[in-house]
């Protein structure tokens, strides 16, 4: 019978593969293949020889075989690189500390760790503009096709009855993306959609007047397709002010509903108007802001291409640029990279701002954009507000506060938010004469009020005895007691007693159906 080797044991797993285990492999192959020539040579050889070849074949094999190793490490799933993690962790997200912060795109340091969460510096330099790609076909066909219904709705109600309100379906055929209240008659509103149509709307009626239409042959493809952004009303010259997403400025007089002129190249051609806002003082100048990184001022009384008197250029997408509400002295815009810039006055130098505000606002596409709004009863015109896009963490729950910002110190003065209400709210519109905020925030619509004060002498849920004829009587004569008992406001009164219960004020209302909170006041009760 043939001599047989013998196979020692199998290397054992432990970790980190390397390339010595992948010569281990081949080191392996050529020890089996000596096996296999010497197990032949040997086939005559003495029993003694063949027990001694064994034991050095057995030496020689332990020698050259090394562990192979296997690498579990954790790796972040944004930068692939191992000892962190990145992602969220409950209701927080943590940033890839080798990429830089979220909020203010600088360097060095995380979202969680970032200065400016709570304070702001000034003149901070942003990162560079991010590649993005154009989502107009995915937006038109969404907005477009016959089966998506509840485009261009109009919807007006009193925000006290929440409930009672009046809707106009057939007012646009896609999103209607601005509107503006006539100041001369409230029951007026111009509205601007990505239709392409502004149209003149009665409230009281619901019956619309098409002012323009830019695609009178109906949908031809995105490149020329053209969507009213920009809209604002000149009341000193007349004319609604209109603005594309290819650039161009459109003027529409009030008493003829017609347009007058020609449209005009404001901003970089094939770029999007979103913004256009005039002087609360001086109506000849216009302030317009776009997608080409700029906001720029112009004199109506020589609007031309090209003759814009001031171009105040930004990093990113301009959402809004607005001039301060009652001396129209400030500029305020929001760009698009997480930075609110203040200008303190248009009759001095802008060739930078006066204040650059690191906020909350770079958001993903497919959501409203974010505007820092002024508050129009502040009389020093310092006062705006804004909702933020990142989440902080209240008790557990992830919320997106609503912030008041001082925009003269950069300082965060409030922030308003509420458990129930766990999704980011863009659109903040603050009232011209009451303290109330307008919300809005996915498909609900919240009205914010300051909680009322009142002044509480007894507990909730007092009970009292009231005493009737002539134990009454002779209740007050002997506590000397002369007050009349019919005194007593507001109290449930039953035969003998006076029930009196408190119910607690909520500050928000939701229009939602599945929310609804309302507030009920109530007066303390006086002692007999």
């Amino acid at each position: 019978m043939p001599p047989q080797t013998r196979r020692t044991s199998f290397p054992k797993v432990v970790i980190d593969r390397d390339t010595d285990s992948e010569e281990s492999s081949s080191d392996e192959d050529e020890i089996d293949e000596e096996d296999d020539v010497v197990g032949e040579e040997e086939v005559t050889e003495p029993k003694a020889d063949e027990e001694e070849g064994e034991e050095e074949q057995e030496k020689s094999v332990t020698k050259k075989k090394t562990p192979i190793t296997i690498s579990l490490k954790k790796v972040c799933k944004v930068c692939k690189r191992t000892g962190h993690e990145a992602g969220f962790k409950g209701a927080t997200y943590i940033d890839c500390p080798m990429k830089p912060c979220f909020l203010c795109k600088m360097p060095g340091h995380t979202t969680m760790t970032c200065p400016h969460r709570v304070a702001t510096e000034y003149g901070v330099v942003p990162a560079p503009r991010r590649n993005t790609h154009s989502s107009l076909d995915y937006v038109f066909q969404r907005q477009l096709r016959p089966h998506i219904p509840k485009k261009g709705q109009l919807g007006v109600w009193d925000f006290c009855k929440v409930y009672e309100k009046t809707v106009y379906s057939e007012i646009h055929g896609c999103i209607l993306n601005n509107m503006k209240l006539n100041p001369r008659n409230d029951g007026t509103v111009y509205t601007g959609s990505s239709d392409g149509t502004a149209c003149c709307v009665d409230l009281e009626t619901g019956i619309s007047l098409s002012l323009m239409n830019l695609n009178p042959n109906g949908w031809q493809g995105p490149s020329t397709w053209r969507m009213i952004y920009g809209l604002d009303i000149n009341l000193d010259k007349g004319v609604v002010l209109v603005a594309d997403n290819f650039g161009y400025l459109y003027t529409v007089d009030m008493r003829s509903n017609n347009v007058t002129g020609k449209p005009i190249l404001i901003h970089k051609k094939g770029s999007k108007v979103v913004g256009l806002h005039c002087n609360p003082l001086q109506p000849d100048l216009l302030l317009s802001c776009g997608n080409d990184h700029f906001a720029r001022i112009w004199d109506m009384r020589q609007l031309e291409t090209g003759s814009s008197l001031v171009d105040l250029p930004h990093k990113r997408v301009v959402n809004s640029a607005y001039f301060s509400p009652l001396t129209g002295s400030k500029i305020l815009t929001t760009s698009q990279d997480n930075r609110i810039r203040v200008w303190d006055s248009i009759f001095g130098s802008l060739d930078s701002p006066s204040r650059e505000i690191v906020h909350s606002h770079d958001f993903n596409r497919h959501l409203t954009a974010f505007r820092a709004e002024w508050d129009p009863k502040d009389q020093s015109e310092s006062l705006v507000v804004i909702g933020r896009y990142i989440s902080e963490n209240y008790n557990g729950a992830a919320l997106h506060p609503i912030d008041f910002i001082d925009i003269s110190t950069g300082q965060l003065v409030a922030e308003i938010m509420d458990p129930n209400i766990t999704t980011i709210s863009p659109v903040n519109k603050l009232h011209p004469r009451d303290d109330i905020l307008a919300s809005g925030s996915s498909r609900s619509l919240f009205i914010w009020r300051p909680k009322e004060k009142h002044e509480i002498e007894k507990p909730i849920d007092e009970r009292k005895i009231v005493l009737c004829g002539k134990a009454e009587k002779k209740a007050k004569r002997k506590f000397g007691d002369e007050s009349d008992c019919d005194s007593d406001d507001d109290g449930f009164t039953t035969k003998g007693k006076t029930v009196k219960s408190k119910q607690p004020y909520l500050d928000s209302t939701s229009t939602s159906k599945s929310k609804s909170k309302s507030k009920s006041k109530s007066k303390s009760s006086k002692k007999p």
